[in-house]
């Protein structure tokens, strides 16, 4: 074995160069994007796990804490940011943060569930003694959670509500909640008002349904999954669109819009408005801004096993709120072709780039090229270097002068990425250990509207 050799050189699954970025970059691209477990197109979720755990040891302490609040906090996701608190754990220098630790994950634990979610994950090679930090997380976390959040999540399974009571042993804050605990453990609760109890109970769908909207007992998520359901059961639709119009929206992912309005056309208008309602106080970014949407074929990959939605619906969803954001905007897909998207709003404007052309390459380099390229460029055929041969496509110089460019793709080139004649963001939309651009262009993992505030602070911050 030959061990005086010159490193390979980092590459996408493409074949493009690839940035090497800092261990806490790498985890952000992991994390940011990760449906935990769940199978992307060129790795498997156990690979991208494994990966996470690996990268918690090598970053700073402090900013793998604030990673794991911000992954839960502003990018709403519910399992990886339980993955880093497990890194937070046994981090080799967690005695950096001290008692902190329970504090932070406490504040990572926002729903009565990832109480046995932290401790099945912790467990998950085998049982070991809980560690002092994360009994008085926990602790800490279970004394925010009320009766109803309590039954809601008291659910049958290897670990249960009452077994991380005994375990951890919280100190309850007044009799009323030693009361509530001691009828946790012994099965006494009140039985939780929520949908699955209604609809289990039996009798008439459509009766329970509308009282569950009337008295405003179904979460928003729960709203947007059940559409269809009320549809089914001809579910009074005013009543339907009242629950719409008054709906809180801030934790709730963009692309959830989506799955709601395929599965209930009839309801599409509302659920639209209830998407872009919360924009129309948002500050507004100036500017000439392009908008570039990876149409490649891992786009068209599943969020997660059981959804139906891809990354190019997250991308979608995104491009959905800066086009009302955005004071003077231009979007564009790029595959074979550089196609430009007509002006429309909402759920038109993500059916035209969907339809915009077939999902194939991911010429990432010459999309950007020809967005900055005078009206006399022109390329007919890409080499894609990792088929070895040439590829007809259709990309024109387009002349543009935008003040920013902003980029949606999972960042798995076939060619190289030059330097952006403006202000350029990548916002990657998957958890690949590579990527591409660091550097010349500000990276923003993620596919939560999170990335569209970063945008906004970061220039903001510029101008003072």
């Amino acid at each position: 074995m030959r061990l005086n050799q010159k490193p390979a050189a980092r590459r996408t699954y493409e074949g493009a160069k690839a940035s090497g970025i800092s261990p806490i970059e790498q985890l952000r691209r992991a994390v940011l994007s990760c449906m935990l477990w769940e199978k992307q197109f060129y790795e498997s979720g156990e690979a991208i796990a494994e990966r996470i755990e690996k990268l918690c040891d090598k970053v700073h302490i402090k900013e793998l804490a604030e990673l794991a609040i911000k992954a839960r906090t502003e990018y709403k996701l519910r399992h990886a940011p339980s993955l880093l608190l497990c890194g937070l754990l046994r981090h080799p220098n967690k005695y950096l943060l001290g008692d902190k630790i329970s504090n932070i994950i406490a504040q990572v634990i926002q729903r009565a569930d990832e109480l046995t979610e932290l401790l099945a994950i912790y467990w998950k090679d085998g049982k070991k003694p809980i560690a002092a930090q994360l009994k008085k997380g926990l602790a800490l976390a279970f004394r925010k959670f009320n009766e109803y959040q309590l039954a809601k999540y008291n659910r049958p399974a290897a670990i249960k509500l009452g077994d991380v009571l005994k375990l951890v042993r919280p100190r309850p804050d007044s009799d009323e909640q030693s009361e509530l605990w001691r009828r946790l453990l012994n099965n006494e609760l009140k039985t939780p008002d929520t949908w699955e109890v209604a609809l289990s109970s039996g009798g008439d769908k459509k009766t329970h349904w509308e009282r569950l909207l009337r008295e405003k007992k179904l979460g928003e998520l729960a709203l947007l999954r059940n559409m269809r359901n009320f549809i089914q059961s001809d579910v009074d639709s005013d009543l339907v669109k009242r629950r719409l119009s008054d709906m809180r929206t801030d934790r709730i992912l963009p692309f959830r819009f989506i799955a709601s309005a395929n599965h209930a056309p009839s309801f599409e208008s509302e659920i639209e408005q209830a998407m872009l309602k919360s924009l129309s106080e948002m500050p507004k970014i100036g500017g000439r801004t392009v908008l570039l949407i990876d149409m490649s074929g891992s786009m068209s990959h599943a969020l997660s096993g059981k959804s139906d939605l891809n990354r190019i619906d997250a991308a979608c969803a995104l491009a959905i709120l800066l086009r009302e954001i955005c004071e003077d905007v231009r979007i564009y897909t790029f595959s074979l072709k550089l196609c430009e998207i007509p002006a429309r709003h909402g759920f038109a404007l993500k059916d035209a780039i969907k339809n915009s052309q077939s999902m194939q390459g991911t010429p990432l380099g010459l999309a950007i090229k020809s967005i900055y390229a005078a009206k006399d460029f022109h390329q007919d055929t890409f080499t894609f270097n990792m088929y070895h041969r040439n590829i007809p496509v259709e990309y024109r110089g387009q002349n543009l002068k935008p003040d920013r460019l902003i980029i949606f793709t999972d960042e798995q080139s076939h060619d190289e990425v030059g330097a952006p004649q403006s202000q350029a963001y990548m916002i990657n939309i998957a958890s690949y250990d590579k990527g591409v651009a660091y550097g010349q262009y500000h990276h923003i993992n993620g596919f939560s509207e999170a990335v569209i505030d970063y945008i906004r602070e970061f220039e903001k911050a510029d101008l003072q």
